[in-house]
């Protein structure tokens, strides 16, 4: 596989088969995507179009690409099979660079494009091959071909132009925390606004959507075609994309739930059979949850996953098979300071919390507010009556629903005031 720093040429990438965690291929390598970024940073890769054996074409984000090698691609974890659909602001690096012409001069085209790993699954364009042919004399003859190899720099496609346009707001976005793009979001103009929502690929519309406040939440989604409405609520976290679809008319709603897949509508409707002011109501279905025979290393792994917030990542259940939501029987909750401190073959099984009682389904806002007071917890689990895991409520769930409705339109008020306090003050 690739170590850190390495340059991977992209024309050696497409093409290349995928495999999945067990070895299997499941399909080849297309092409690769990347986006602009600010402050003349080079272009981060976004990830891999996928060409399934069924012919369709799907993105895998490059979060899911284990490693890179001379013979293949390999991946892990679930990737989704809908259909690629590019984004105004994305560079197909095959399909729009290679072979290309640079500027006006019609003598030097793109050979390839490298890209290098800079932190863990984290990739960014690195350099150029450029071919230059010499001019051709009268016959036709003494021109030859010259290569070098350049900055990414160099690639008029590659540099982000000045202005307040939809690709210099995508760019900045990439280096922003949800809650800051949210902020962004909120205090757009309509018109502006629904060409960003248009150029923003769903996961990071999904994660700003969350911080908006309600009513704009409503807002936002019912300006959306349905099929990216669906794809959208698919990226929220569950309990996020329940709390937003109670709020929607039931048969919109419905629509929605029918136009997602499969496997996240059903964590969608199942949380949807829960009281909001509950445990269940706010729980997510989606924590680290073990088997009883794994061990201190396998849990570690498992909390480094970088799709998990920090509170999710503070704590891991273990349950008897199946290890999805309900799983089977619950065991135990371990606490990762104690995984910390113990070798890494020891099994988590033998670690558990034994004073921590699980939360109910329909235990109120109240009684969950005082259990996480008591134990000083960030994470809690919730079991049903049948002794499944269904879920486990995060410190800021909790939050989200003690504090009043319009919390977050109050806060982005709040800044929008004090930026104008200090521009009356300049």
């Amino acid at each position: 596989m690739v170590a850190k720093d390495t340059q991977v040429f992209i024309s050696r990438v497409v093409g290349l088969p995928i495999v999945d965690a067990a070895g299997d291929q499941v399909g080849r390598v297309k092409d690769v995507v990347c986006h602009l970024r600010a402050d003349g940073k080079a272009p981060r890769v976004k990830g891999l179009v996928v060409e399934l054996f069924a012919r369709a074409r799907i993105f895998v984000p490059m979060v899911r690409v284990h490693g890179i090698a001379p013979t293949h691609v390999a991946i892990l974890g679930q990737v989704d099979t809908r259909r690629f659909k590019r984004r105004e602001t994305e560079i197909l690096i095959a399909a729009d660079l290679l072979n290309r012409v640079i500027g006006n001069d019609r003598r030097t085209r793109i050979a390839d494009i490298s890209m290098h790993q800079v932190r863990n699954r984290e990739w960014e364009l690195s350099s150029a091959a450029l071919r230059s042919t010499t001019r051709v004399g009268r016959f036709g003859l003494g021109g030859r071909n010259e290569a070098r190899v350049a900055s990414w720099r160099e690639i008029p496609e590659l540099i982000l132009r000045t202005g307040r346009t939809p690709a210099h707001l995508i760019a900045e976005f990439s280096e922003m925390k949800a809650a800051d793009i949210a902020q962004e979001l909120h205090d757009m103009e309509p018109e502006s606004l629904a060409a960003v929502v248009e150029a923003l690929d769903d996961e990071t519309l999904a994660e700003a959507l969350e911080e908006l406040p309600e009513h704009e939440q409503i807002e936002l989604i019912s300006a959306l075609d349905t099929d990216r409405a669906a794809d959208v609520l698919a990226e929220m976290d569950p309990d996020d994309a329940a709390d937003l679809i109670k709020d929607l008319p039931s048969d919109v709603a419905e629509d929605l739930l029918q136009r997602m897949e499969p496997e996240e509508a059903l964590d969608v409707r199942r949380l949807l059979m829960y009281e909001e002011f509950t445990a269940g109501g706010m729980m997510t279905p989606e924590p680290v949850i073990l088997d009883t025979d794994a061990t201190v290393a396998q849990a570690l792994a498992n909390v480094r996953i970088d799709s998990l917030t920090p509170a999710l990542a503070s704590m891991v259940f273990v349950t008897r098979p199946p290890l999805e939501t309900p799983s089977g029987r619950y065991i135990g909750a371990v606490h990762i300071q104690r995984l910390l401190r113990e070798p890494p073959t020891t099994l988590v099984a033998t670690l558990l919390d034994e004073g921590l009682e699980p939360l109910p389904p329909d235990a109120p806002l109240a009684l969950v507010s005082r259990f996480f007071a008591t134990y000083n917890l960030v994470v809690a689990p919730v079991v049903n009556a049948e002794g499944h895991l269904v879920g486990a409520v995060t410190v800021d769930d909790v939050l989200d629903h003690m504090l009043p409705d319009d919390w977050r339109g109050d806060q982005m008020d709040e800044i929008d005031a004090d930026e104008f306090d200090e521009v009356s003050r300049g």
